[in-house]
Formats: C-alpha cells, sequence, structure tokens
C-alpha cells in the first residue's frame, strides 16, 4: 500500500521569528532521517512580508521549504471567488481566510488536501522538558507534569521521533494502532473543565486520565497530537495567578514558571476535549471541517465537535513538544483574559445548540444572544480578580512589582468596560454576534470550497513559492 504523502507546515503570523522554527524543525526531521516539505504560512501584512521576508531566505535547511504569505493568498482567494457562481459569496470567502488563528490555519487545510498533515505552532520546538527520574504512571493515567521554577534542576529536554509517531496513527483504524496505545471513551484533564477546556484554577501539578469507553475497531485516527511541555496550554489568568503568588515576578507576561512533563505513554479515544492545534496532525486525505476563523483563540474548538461522530477517533501520540511562549507580537495579558472569557461562552452556546455532525462540517442552532446574566458571571469573576490584584500591589514592599501590579489593575477594569453591566453587556453583545456570524456563514460555505480546491490543487496546484534559502 502506498504511503500518503504528508507536510508540516508552520502557520505564523511572526515572520521576524518564523526562520528558528524551521530550522529547528528541519534539523529535528533530518536527524531522524526524514524528508518532508516545510511550508510557511505567514498571516503577515505586506509591509511585514517585505520588511521580514529576507530573514526566512536565510533560513538554511535540509528539506524544502515553502512560503504561502500575503500576495500567494491574495491570488488564491482571487481565485476562489471567480469559481464561485454567486458573487455575493466572496465576502464569506474572505471571512474564512482573514487573518486570524483560525482563517490561517484554514490555508494550511487546503493546501494540504489529499494527504497527511502535521502542524506546529511558531513558538513550539521538537523536543520536550521532562523530569530527570519519573515514576510510573497509574492505571488510567497516560501523562502526568507540574510547573517549576525556571532555572531549576531536575529536568532536562529530550527528543522524539515527532513524524514518526504521526505516520503510526492518522488515518488508520483503530485496530491497526501500535500496541502500546491504550484505549477509551476521552481524555480528562484533571485541571481543565472538560467541554471548554477552561482551567479550573491555577494548579502547580496535574494529570491526563483516559476515561474508559466504546472504541470501535473500525473508527479512524482523523486527528492527533503530541503532548506538550513549557506550557501546559493553560489560561491567560493562570499566568496572573503565577505572577500573585510569585513576590520576585515584577512583568505579568513574564514565564517565570514551566510546565515539565513527568511522564506519558500513548493513548487513542473516540473523543478529544484535549486537543490542542499547536501540536497536531491531520488525516486530510478527504478534506476536513474549517477551523472557526476568529482571532479569539478557540479556533479548533470545532474539531473537539466534530471528532465526536462516528467512524472517527483521535489520538495522543508517543512524543511530545515544546511550547516556548513568545511575548513578541501577543496580546496585553488584559486582553488575553476578555478573548478566553468569551471564546469559554461561545464554547457552551455552540456545544448546547449542536444540531449537525458531517464529514467536512458542523451545524449549530445559537445565533449570538448574549443575556445578562451570562455578561453579569463574567464581570463578577474580573471584579474579583481585580479586586486581589489591588490587594497584592498595596501589599507589596517592591515599588516594580507594585506599580506593575496596578497597571495590569487598571488595563482590567478599563479591558471590561470598568464593569459597568450594561455597557460590557452591549459590547459583548456585539463581539459575540460578528464571531457566530462569521462562523455560521463559513462553516456552510466551506464544503464547496473544499470541492474547488481538491480539483485545483491536483490540476495544477495552489498558489506558494519555493524559498531561495540555502541548502545545509
Amino acid at each position: 500500500m502506498q504511503e500518503k504523502s504528508l507536510a508540516f507546515v508552520i502557520p505564523t503570523y511572526r515572520l521576524r521569528e518564523v526562520g528558528d522554527t524551521v530550522e529547528q524543525y528541519d534539523d529535528h526531521f533530518w536527524r531522524n532521517g526524514h524528508s518532508v516539505p516545510i511550508v510557511v504560512f505567514d498571516d503577515s501584512s505586506a509591509a511585514n512580508h517585505d520588511k521580514y521576508y529576507a530573514t526566512l531566505e536565510r533560513s538554511a535547511t535540509h528539506n524544502e521549504l515553502y512560503y504561502v504569505g500575503p500576495r500567494e493568498k491574495e491570488r488564491f482567494i482571487s481565485y476562489l471567488q471567480q469559481r464561485l457562481p454567486d458573487k455575493r459569496l466572496q465576502g464569506l470567502v474572505k471571512n474564512l481566510f482573514r487573518p486570524s488563528y483560525g482563517g490561517n490555519r484554514n490555508y494550511t487545510l487546503m493546501y494540504t488536501l489529499g494527504g497527511l498533515m502535521v502542524s506546529a505552532d511558531d513558538d513550539m520546538r521538537p523536543f520536550a522538558l521532562m523530569e530527570h527520574s519519573p515514576e510510573s504512571l497509574e492505571t488510567d493515567e497516560i501523562s502526568r507534569g507540574r510547573l517549576h521554577r525556571a532555572g531549576e534542576n531536575g529536568y532536562g529536554r529530550k527528543s522524539f521521533d515527532i513524524l514518526t509517531s504521526f505516520r503510526d496513527v492518522l488515518g488508520k483504524p483503530a485496530s491497526q494502532i501500535p500496541d502500546n496505545y491504550d484505549r477509551g471513551e476521552l481524555v480528562i484533564d484533571t485541571a481543565t473543565d472538560l467541554e471548554t477546556n477552561s482551567t479550573t484554577g491555577l494548579q502547580r501539578e496535574n494529570s491526563l486520565l483516559v476515561q474508559r469507553g466504546a472504541l470501535p475497531d473500525d473508527s479512524v485516527v482523523k486527528m492527533a497530537q503530541t503532548f506538550r511541555s513549557g506550557t501546559n496550554d493553560i489560561d491567560a489568568i493562570d499566568y496572573v495567578e503565577m505572577f500573585l503568588e510569585n513576590e520576585q515576578q515584577t512583568d505579568p507576561a513574564d514565564l517565570n514558571d514551566i510546565y515539565v512533563l513527568e511522564n506519558f505513554r500513548p493513548v487513542v479515544t473516540k473523543k478529544n476535549w484535549r486537543m490542542d492545534c499547536g501540536v497536531a496532525g491531520y488525516d486530510n486525505t478527504f478534506g476536513l471541517p474549517p477551523f472557526f476563523p476568529t482571532r479569539l483563540r478557540f479556533e479548533d474548538y470545532v474539531y473537539r465537535l466534530w471528532i465526536q461522530q462516528a467512524g472517527i477517533c483521535s489520538a495522543h501520540v508517543d512524543a511530545a513538544q515544546n511550547h516556548s511562549k513568545s511575548n513578541y507580537m501577543r496580546n496585553p495579558p488584559a486582553t488575553e483574559i476578555l478573548n478566553e472569557e468569551v471564546s469559554n461562552l461561545l464554547k457552551r452556546k455552540i456545544k448546547t445548540s449542536l444540531t449537525r455532525l458531517d464529514e467536512l462540517s458542523i451545524a449549530f442552532d445559537y445565533e449570538g444572544e448574549v443575556t445578562g446574566q451570562d455578561a453579569e458571571e463574567i464581570l463578577e469573576k474580573m471584579r474579583s480578580l481585580h479586586a486581589r490584584v489591588c490587594a497584592t500591589a498595596a501589599a507589596s514592599a517592591d515599588p516594580q512589582r507594585a506599580e506593575a501590579l496596578r497597571q495590569f489593575a487598571a488595563n482590567l477594569h478599563k479591558t471590561f468596560y470598568a464593569f459597568e453591566p450594561d455597557y460590557f453587556q452591549h459590547n459583548l453583545q456585539r463581539i459575540v454576534d460578528d464571531v457566530v456570524n462569521v462562523i455560521r456563514g463559513s462553516l456552510e460555505l466551506w464544503p464547496t470550497l473544499v470541492e474547488i480546491c481538491y480539483f485545483q490543487k491536483g490540476r495544477s496546484g495552489l498558489p506558494q513559492i519555493r524559498v531561495s534559502n540555502p541548502a545545509k
């Protein structure tokens, strides 16, 4: 049987820094004996492309390096719009691929149609931070890790063959998964809410547990992910909690606590509420649903819902990667907290109104209404956080730390519209309504675009350029 083609993609909006990511993954693949095309999908503006593209060209690689930037994307969008029978749909096309976390990932889905795709964010690295003396996992435990102070002893880097780990499972039925994989219905994180994936408060140690349940042997693995160290996909509010408890820290954006894995083992499950698209792989042979085209960082939630239909499943593979959390071009902490609160609201609303799951899409009835109770639950949580930050600032003996705390408190107050209920609800309604309308329209149009791109990709390919970078 012929092996499916595989591409490695890096979605980014930080063209200035992505060259280091390219070189590290390229070297990792070469050392493990892999030849794989690396494709950078750049969400930069044309101005930033002109400013920083030369830095990517200086990246030396063993593997072929390709680039899809603002000009290639413009040609791609133009082609799709020409093929649509109804010109009124052109705005929806732009929304599906608009500059955003989900929009950029939707390009990766179109460009890898017909094969396998492995994706890593621009701040991921092909190694994991592992404790030197791991202890055995419990019967239903598939992973355990804890927070360490940066610079502490007791852990180090460990590298795994990432591409082989994904090839072991992607596109294969559960009956053909390697014998060392555990099996179950879903994975539970002891530190997060199951269905929204939001943390239940800062915890310095957590485990992933497999919940036993039916997993038909003919279920095909359509998506998989590695484990992750560095940060454990925690919420922005948890960084604030770390800041509050660390009296030596003077900048809330700094990462002074590092998540280190103690041990892990692979598992295949029917559901996957713990989906992490930053370290994921996909069987894109016949197309997949679109990521939510949003800037709110819940673009992969569609896959947590989509994977629940009959005939497909997911896996945590036998490898791990590290998240280095770059603060370059990242939103301030208060803005990230607002984004996450809006995302959690939308996750609950979409899940409870889900009406259909199919091969390329999902459907839901939620139309974007926001109640006064919805807004008040968020504000109550933020008022409490604001009060704690102010109290910590007043008690701090370090003037620099106290000032940073007061500044964060002021930003939080401003970001959440001075905690004024009516004003906050009005603006929350506006944000949610815009996101829901874009998502609903995108889901309806997506299958048509997949058909168009599948044909064009096989005939003459989609717009991209081969980077003229030096070979190692």
